[in-house]
């Protein structure tokens, strides 16, 4: 199995002897995978995914959406992510501000209201994620902006349905997922270069890999971290 990129797009690509190219997403990260006889040729595959890109995003999407109907309880004993690493919620009811802390390197200590519900103690989640990220991110501009020589003029944090990050070339504005609290650090780092990599190159092409590769040459390693990592999904377990 070997992998192409095609924009922002991995594609697996598995050579079997079959007679027709098979192009197939899959759950629940919305994978990509063609399934190709060996005679046909990686600009043929390239034009296969480029035509069927409409239709692979509405798959992706649909995937997305799955996952986010899952209802998440945060209740004491369920796993929570932070930056990769796996802890365990507990749920403290007291009157007072909602607070979140890291206790024992392996427990997310939750302080919220009496009678709060689920949907509130998500949105306490949420916001000490976005105040994690919030610390994380500016070294990391200052950093990489010094390294590529461009600049920045605001940057955000949102929840985003199926991009990791993205890029207002026009405004120098760059927005981040508000889910990459939960992947690891080099993830973070990962989408931040390549969102800061396109105020040098606009496109997905060879100019653009070509900057990312200098700049982080474990650039593709980090991509795979960060969509085969746990995200905090109450499938995956401590």
């Amino acid at each position: 199995m070997s992998q192409l990129v095609i924009g922002d797009l991995a594609v697996e690509v598995v050579r079997k002897t079959v007679k027709h190219v098979r192009l197939s997403v899959h759950p629940p990260d919305g994978r990509v995978r063609v399934s190709a006889p060996p005679n046909v040729s990686e600009d043929d595959i390239r034009a296969l995914v480029n035509s069927r890109l409409v239709w692979i995003e509405q798959h992706q999407r649909r995937f997305a959406d799955r996952q986010r109907q899952v209802v998440r309880a945060y209740e004491s004993g369920d796993s929570v992510y932070f930056l990769g690493r796996c802890y365990v919620l507990n749920v403290e009811y007291k009157i007072g501000l909602p607070r979140v802390a890291v206790r024992d390197n392996s427990i997310l200590h939750m302080t919220v209201a009496p009678g709060s519900d689920a949907t509130y103690r998500k949105l306490v989640m949420q916001a000490w994620y976005r105040i994690q990220l919030k610390a994380l991110v500016p070294p990391l501009i200052e950093r990489w902006s010094a390294v590529l020589g461009v600049q920045v003029e605001a940057w955000g944090i949102k929840i985003m349905k199926t991009r990791w990050g993205s890029c207002n070339t026009r405004a120098r504005r760059i927005w981040l997922n508000l889910d990459l609290a939960r992947k690891p650090e080099a993830c973070l780092e990962y989408v931040l270069v390549h969102e800061l990599v396109h105020l040098l190159e606009r496109g997905h092409n060879d100019v653009f890999y070509a900057h990312l590769s200098r700049v982080l040459p474990d650039w593709q390693a980090r991509r795979d971290e960060l969509n085969h990592a746990p995200s905090g999904h109450p499938a995956w377990e401590c």
